[in-house]
């Protein structure tokens, strides 16, 4: 059988991040994901942390057909050359213990972080980055509980989301209102931001790419560059590097598509 051509485009990139996917949990947007993989290509690709969440499947073990085809994905980028650094996070923590092993399988390895070399010469340090957050590192219990909170926010999300769609209105998210306007969250977000940032000039690093917060930026502060991959439960973003060296967010759904099933013929992508 003939296969058909298909009309989507493929980018190129040197380098690809991506974070925070949460697979084994219903807010995952894997499908998303699977179709930004596959019209994505890149020489080395960073698994920036939480791609797995270890911490959902202790409980209630979630894994629909969906999530098996990013591991998928991203077996076949490795098999074709890509090499994977799968870079561990607080959720997918279990994979830790296997880093000290030294544990390699073809073009994937797993690490605590890494050091990359743009084109341009830069050394940016790639870490989730919940070793920078207080609440993660010294009060696991107060994370979970607020990792609770978070999943049944995003459920909520859904169903309001969805009731609005029907009205013709945009979407709107409730977890990312919440940062912006807790005055706690604000300051956790801003002192894990502060560390991540000092850390990296500490070591005389360029900058940082890093995860964990669900927020996807690159700005300076401190004196070196921050990026933040941003994750696949809200806002669907990743980072990529052209051949030059220069270092982009990918929006690759839309805010108003992120309710609806991912259609190609309907996906709205665009890079900032």
């Amino acid at each position: 059988m003939k296969k058909e051509k298909s009309d989507r485009a493929t980018n190129r990139y040197k380098t690809l991040w991506i974070s925070d996917v949460h697979l084994g949990t219903s807010g995952c947007k894997a499908e998303f994901l699977v179709d930004f993989l596959k019209h994505n290509e890149c020489d080395k690709l960073y698994l920036v942390g939480d791609i797995i969440d270890g911490w959902k499947l202790k409980s209630n073990f979630y894994w629909p057909q969906e999530h098996t085809n990013v591991i998928r994905r991203i077996l076949t980028k490795s098999k074709r050359g890509t090499k994977v650094f799968y870079v561990t996070g607080n959720h997918d923590e279990f994979l830790r213990k296997f880093v000290e092993y030294k544990l390699e399988m073809g073009n994937i390895q797993v690490v605590n972080e890494a050091i990359h070399t743009t084109a341009d010469g830069r050394k940016l340090l790639v870490t989730h980055g919940d070793q920078f957050d207080v609440i993660t590192r010294y009060h696991k219990w107060i994370a979970l509980a607020g990792d609770a909170i978070y999943e049944s926010t995003m459920s909520f999300n859904l169903w309001f989301n969805r009731g609005r769609a029907l009205m013709g209105m945009r979407y709107w998210s409730l977890s990312a209102f919440a940062k912006q306007r807790v005055k706690t969250a604000v300051n956790v977000v801003s002192n894990f931001e502060d560390s991540v940032a000092r850390e990296c000039k500490r070591r005389e690093l360029d900058g940082v790419i890093c995860g964990h917060i669900h927020h996807a930026e690159i700005r300076e502060l401190h004196g070196v560059t921050y990026h933040n991959c941003g994750d696949w439960v809200e806002s669907c973003t990743a980072l990529g590097e052209d051949a030059n060296g220069k270092i982009s967010v990918i929006q690759w759904v839309s805010l108003d598509h992120l309710n609806q099933s991912p259609k190609v013929s309907q996906l709205r992508r665009k890079a900032s």
